[in-house]
């Protein structure tokens, strides 16, 4: 483990957990890599003082959004508290979608600079919010991106809110658009009600690395907006990557981000010179992450021992300068003849295994549900019983324990509900890639 933040910036370190005893011929090496940034409240008032964070948030304005009327009501109110929420200083922009994306605050293209005033105005404008039209979030996500570009904002921030499917617009055009903005900004994603498609506001999210959400009642929007906004507020670093170097004949497997929630980062590698490449991480406040990291290795002897990997926390430099190191933490192969060394199972990785796997079998156990397959289902979610037990994850226990009747927690024995509330599986399904921590001993 190591740290090399300067003093008057964030303070980050990297611990790494494994066993690094494999047998011999054993190859593959599975580490978790936990990262934390501390001391982020005076750089968040530096931040300020510079105002260093710009957010533009984009409000579902579709006809449907009128069914019931509080939801566009909510939507309102909603992004209201959001807007009081704004740090002064920070550039913001508030945008209605439909089947294409209109500027409601302050229009012209621009940005305008939290402070009494423009938060005043800004609220003003969400009066005149009225739904009408169809849903085209591409369109929204591709304003926003042209309206964050002008900021010079080290935290570009977007929130997205919508009740509906992506019905007018072809999922290939929102999926470009997703790979356009990566890497440009971070997005929180919502979904209001019950109508709209879990897959979409989940992908929009892990697609721009932020948290996806369901909110079933319109009356909790506000305070949702709020702790958002807040989040965001926090950040004080943008744009840190993992870096992964490997020797000679190491081959990465998988990258995957375990808590606090899992995405899979594999998919999102950019080469960082020799044997090195990035997987980006985002914003960081004050907070801790966790990154599984399985990668394999040539085949050794007894007694023999290798770095397999080394990770490494960065931040791009200015033009032409060299990217700052935050962290870095080892990973090790030895291999041994002794059995009980090599067949031991660090609890760090054993846990995160299990909670990877939680969030699999909750995904297929839902669609299988779905299909009708009541016997692929009734196996999928009593293993997801059987490990959100295990693993003391009470938050997930509780909300399959509203999609199936949980006859013995333990052993993952359930019996499938007969009616299920479409908030309760949606939530479920949102929420299936939120994992608890490892269990202090």
């Amino acid at each position: 483990m190591a740290n090399f933040a300067k003093p008057s910036a964030p303070r980050f370190t990297a611990e790494v957990y494994q066993n690094e005893f494999l047998p011999e011929g054993g190859r593959d090496v599975h580490a978790i890599v936990t990262v934390t940034s501390t001391g982020g409240a005076a750089a968040t008032r530096a931040a300020a003082d510079r105002g260093a964070a710009a957010v533009v948030i984009m409000v579902d304005c579709s006809g449907s959004m009128e069914y019931p009327p509080d939801k566009m009501r909510g939507a309102r109110e909603a992004t209201a508290a959001a807007v009081d929420t704004l740090r002064d200083g920070t550039a913001f922009a508030v945008v209605a979608g439909t089947h294409e994306a209109k500027e409601v605050y302050p229009g012209q293209g621009r940005l305008a600079v939290a402070g009494p005033a423009t938060r005043a105005q800004a609220k003003e404008a969400l009066r005149g919010l009225r739904s009408g039209g169809g849903t085209a979030i591409g369109t929204w996500l591709r304003l926003a991106d042209g309206l964050l570009r002008q900021s010079s904002a080290a935290i570009r921030h977007g929130i997205l809110l919508t009740d509906g499917r992506n019905e007018h617009e072809e999922p290939a055009v929102l999926r470009a658009t997703l790979d356009a903005c990566a890497g440009r900004f971070t997005c929180d994603a919502r979904g209001v009600g019950t109508d709209w498609e879990v897959k979409e506001v989940t992908g929009i999210a892990g697609a721009l690395l932020g948290s996806a959400d369901i909110v079933a009642d319109p009356a909790h929007l506000a305070q949702d907006f709020t702790r958002m906004m807040e989040n965001v507020m926090g950040k004080e670093v943008a744009d840190v990557a993992l870096r992964l170097w490997t020797p000679v004949g190491v081959e990465i497997q998988y990258v995957k981000q375990v808590a606090p929630a899992v995405q899979d980062l594999t998919g999102r590698r950019t080469e960082a010179g020799p044997r090195a490449g990035d997987y980006p991480t985002g914003s960081w406040g004050d907070e801790s992450r966790e990154y599984h990291v399985c990668v394999r290795v040539p085949s050794a002897s007894v007694g023999q021992e290798m770095l397999a990997a080394r990770a490494t926390l960065v931040l791009p430099g200015a033009a032409g300068e060299p990217p700052s190191v935050l962290a870095q933490g080892l990973v090790r192969a030895v291999w041994t003849d002794d059995l009980a060394a090599s067949t031991a199972i660090s609890p760090q990785v054993a846990h995160y295994t299990g909670q990877a796997e939680l969030a699999q079998a909750i995904q297929q156990g839902l669609e299988a549900r779905k299909l009708g397959d009541v016997d692929g289902a009734t196996a999928k979610l009593g293993r997801a019983v059987q490990l959100a037990s295990a693993s003391g994850n009470a938050d997930t226990a509780r909300l399959l324990a509203k999609v199936v009747d949980v006859v013995d927690a333990v052993a993952g024995t359930v019996r499938l509900k007969a009616k299920v509330a479409d908030a309760d599986e949606m939530t479920l399904e949102t929420r299936s890639t939120q994992t608890v921590r490892v269990k202090k001993t």
